[in-house]
């Protein structure tokens, strides 16, 4: 019906934000692989801290699943 409400829990904010982070690693590591100056450094760092934002997501949705909150 009409009135029915999507509900995004929690667990579907978690694997946004795993995509979106992993979506970032690659880009970064792109960046970092097109540019030759600090820049290239920055950018390796970036994709290194969010690839561990992306590792720290993808075991909270692990938990979610095994815990059956899917």
């Amino acid at each position: 019906s009409k009135d029915k409400k999507i509900v995004i829990t929690t667990r579907d904010r978690v694997l946004r934000a795993w995509q979106n982070s992993t979506e970032l690693v690659r880009d970064f590591e792109n960046y970092a692989k097109e540019t030759s100056d600090d820049a290239a450094e920055m950018f390796q760092k970036y994709a290194v801290d969010e690839g561990r934002h992306a590792a720290e997501l993808l075991k909270l949705l692990h938990d979610y699943q095994d815990n059956g909150t899917v």
